[in-house]
């Protein structure tokens, strides 16, 4: 009796201590079985000589309604979260997208070293960190939950993070001292007022989208990503803020929240395909319904 404790014992341990390693999620449980044998998974490392120009794709829309919102602020253990008042509507349509979808999360990802934290890589180099703006199909389905697990579901916008002594005004007010020292422990909370999501995006209507995945499980293929290309900035201090954050309760042994990505996925045979056009021709693509040369990405990336 002692030693099929024993092995109970090992195995829940076992469980909870992979359940956090992205390698295990499709072994650990058979919901997430997506997360290992999945086709269209994310993140990916975008290889620039491989972006296909596609001449149909229409600047991304924003509609605030003229208004600012509000929205909590959270440590949830894997991310700092910040979730919208649901009595302030943000939403996207345009571009890659079909319908309209309603802002649902904004996600950091951030790292322990400057060369790494971005969930996506940019020719295999990473960034400090990467912003995700995630938003579910409003037109189709009455939640996040539904439309996550829905064929065109989730719309996430992404920019990446780099560093400098000035930072971008809507993270300035998401990781000044006064606000940031508020979540230091999971679990916890602060409500923010007055925030203009327009702030956060950066100046200019280029991206590059591909069709993939939520990067958590259940890593449901139901995303259209698009990757603003130009960075928003944040300082090395409020970088620091972020890496003292705790993934545990205070009265738990501390483990910084740093590092918190999925590593790339396959690309397999999806295509990436982007509004920059430039002269040289790239590869064909199955939807290609004109001459698409080849994406060179944004030097403000790579600066």
């Amino acid at each position: 009796m002692h030693v099929v404790w024993d092995i109970y014992v090992i195995l829940q341990t076992f469980i909870i201590c992979t359940s956090s390693v992205p390698s295990f999620w499709g072994l650990v449980h058979s919901a997430w079985n997506l997360c290992s044998i999945g086709k269209r998974q994310s993140p990916i490392d975008i290889e620039t000589s491989h972006m296909i120009f596609d001449p149909y794709l229409t600047p991304l829309r924003l509609n605030t309604g003229g208004r600012k919102m509000g929205g909590t602020m959270y440590n949830t253990g894997k991310h700092v979260s910040l979730r919208p008042d649901k009595a302030h509507l943000v939403n996207i349509s345009g571009g890659p997208l079909g319908y309209s979808y309603r802002l649902e999360e904004v996600r950091l990802h951030f790292g322990s070293e400057d060369s790494q934290g971005s969930e996506h890589l940019l020719n295999g180099q990473g960034f400090p960190g990467e912003v995700q703006l995630i938003h579910y199909n409003q037109d189709l389905y009455t939640n996040y939950t539904e439309a996550a697990k829905s064929p065109h579901g989730i719309a996430v916008v992404s920019i990446f993070i780099k560093l400098s002594e000035i930072p971008n005004a809507f993270l300035n007010r998401m990781l000044n001292r006064d606000t940031i020292t508020r979540i230091n422990y999971k679990h916890d909370a602060f409500l923010l007022m007055g925030l203009n999501i327009g702030d956060l995006y950066p100046d200019t209507t280029r991206y590059i989208t591909y069709e993939g995945s939520i990067t958590i499980p259940p890593c449901y293929e139901t995303s259209t990503w698009i990757l603003i290309n130009k960075p928003v900035y944040v300082t090395q201090m409020q970088m620091h803020s972020l890496r003292l954050l705790s993934q545990n309760e205070p009265y738990k042994i501390f483990m910084s929240m740093s590092d918190n990505t999925r590593p790339p996925q396959p690309l397999l045979q999806r295509c990436i395909r982007t509004n920059i056009n430039f002269s040289k021709q790239g590869r064909d693509c199955p939807n290609n319904r004109a001459l698409r040369p080849q994406y060179r990405v944004n030097q403000w990336l790579l600066k």
